[in-house]
């Protein structure tokens, strides 16, 4: 991957890998390996409920005590991953709020909610929101351990082992450094795996003192939330969001350039490297996939959760706006996207708009895929039309989808108007880790729809 990343520094030697969790299938990310596959998304102020949280339900939060006399402990904890890369550091909030316990995931700007924790005695139980991976751990004094369980694409699931500690509130470094790197800007920035093939990105960062926040914007989507610390001409970043487990590290070269390793979960690997450049950007993300010569239209025939087959020719559709999502459960950009569009649904078909999602699960038997689907609408309050079109693997996707001359990411976004033409696909998704780059986007679909809904209406 391309991209950019940016630091103001004199000639200091950064080291920085990157040990980080991805998804193995093209789109949500690349830096996916064969069978993996990436989940979780959240957003910061502003942006819709579910994907992320600033806060909680309403009433009065207690962080203090535990949930039983020798049991898991309330509070704010440092969890660490243990990763091929080394230790993948992120914050965990337990507490009570409107008599339930909760939980955060904490990742520099964003708090995640999680409110699926199970406490009993010292054993404490996470279902990540609108996921099917698990967090399990065991409380002793001021310490859990455990470990995170990852569902991936055929069964080719992880187990990442944790532990926690009860009141530690830093990154990677209890005593930062005086003297360090300014990673803060716009870096171009380039991912190699480890058999060469590489991706372009972008990587934007902001820093005060030694703590370092950003993300890196890919064609596929964005790596959502990160955080970490510099060290002298060390940086080290670091995610986990329901989904991602995603570390980075890398070293500032003496030419100012940037060189380091990136890991996802426990079985992908990159190279990157990284100049800073202010005038870093992506390919037009709506160039990316485009419809077969001579078609128009987008046809489709899938099952929805309970097994009735729901076509584009369906009287439901006729003479309406539709987006069409190709999307799935794991996918971390999906979710972003989904807090997106679950709400925009809402406002807007009154006047004409239709949404359906064509998911593609990590499961080839139905029931599995049509309740990970179930779990993801949930917990978006999702109220338009999911239907389950396959699995998530990209290849297999485009077999199902004959009308499109490529198949890039998980998200993809189709736009079509009243007559049933296609007249936008977007591909990836920046989502509201990427400021304003999100805002933007936010911005061109609802101009978009604004337009397609205006427009008369003709038989098909």
């Amino acid at each position: 991957m391309l991209g950019t990343i940016m630091f103001t520094s004199k000639n200091r030697s950064l080291a920085f890998s990157v040990v980080i969790s991805m998804l193995t299938l093209a789109g949500c990310h690349r830096g996916t390996a064969p069978g993996e596959a990436a989940a979780g998304a959240a957003a910061p102020t502003g942006a819709a409920a579910g994907s992320t949280a600033a806060a909680g339900p309403t009433g009065a939060a207690d962080t203090t005590g535990a949930a039983g006399a020798t049991g898991v402990k309330l509070g704010s904890y440092r969890v660490v991953l243990q990763t091929p890369g080394g230790e993948l550091p992120f914050g965990l909030d337990l507490l009570r709020q409107d008599s339930q316990t909760v939980g955060f995931l904490v990742n520099g700007q964003e708090r995640l909610l999680l409110s699926e924790v199970k406490i009993d005695g010292s054993h404490l139980e996470i279902r990540m929101p609108g996921y099917e991976n698990v967090l399990t751990a065991d409380a002793v004094g001021d310490q859990l351990r455990g470990e995170l369980f990852l569902v991936k694409l055929g069964d080719k699931n992880q187990h990442v082992p944790l532990q926690a500690t009860l009141g530690e509130n830093y990154r990677f470094f209890a005593s930062p450094a005086t003297d360090n790197a300014d990673l803060s800007g716009r870096w171009a920035v380039k991912f190699t795996d480890d058999k060469g093939a590489t991706e372009a990105a972008v990587g934007e960062f902001s820093q005060a003192h030694d703590a370092v926040s950003g993300t890196f914007l890919t064609a596929t989507g964005d790596h959502r939330f990160l955080a970490g610390q510099v060290k002298g001409d060390q940086v080290y970043l670091s995610t986990f969001d329901g989904a991602h487990v995603f570390l980075y590290k890398a070293q500032l070269m003496p030419d100012g350039t940037l060189a380091g390793d990136y890991w996802s979960g426990l079985a992908f690997h990159e190279k990157w490297t990284a100049t800073r450049d202010a005038a870093a950007a992506l390919p037009n993300a709506y160039a990316l996939t485009a419809m077969r010569p001579g078609i128009r239209h987008f046809d489709f025939a899938f099952p929805d959760l309970s097994g009735k087959t729901v076509s584009s020719k369906d009287p439901q559709f006729r003479g309406k706006v539709l987006i069409v999502a190709l999307a799935g459960s794991w996918c971390p950009n999906c979710h972003d996207e989904a807090a997106f569009l679950a709400p925009l649904y809402k406002d807007y078909r009154g006047r004409g708009l239709e949404i359906v999602s064509l998911m593609f699960e990590h499961f080839g038997d139905f029931p599995r895929a049509a309740e990970a689907t179930q779990r993801f609408r949930q917990h978006y309050d999702i109220e338009y039309t999911t239907l389950i079109a396959g699995i998530s693997d990209k290849d297999a996707a485009a077999k199902k989808l004959p009308m499109l001359q490529s198949f890039v990411a998980f998200p993809t976004t189709i736009f079509i108007d009243r007559k049933g033409n296609v007249r936008k696909i977007h591909t990836g998704y920046s989502g509201p880790a990427t400021g304003d780059h999100y805002v933007q986007f936010v911005n061109e679909v609802k101009t978009t729809l604004d337009q397609l809904l205006a427009e008369s209406q003709e038989p098909v």
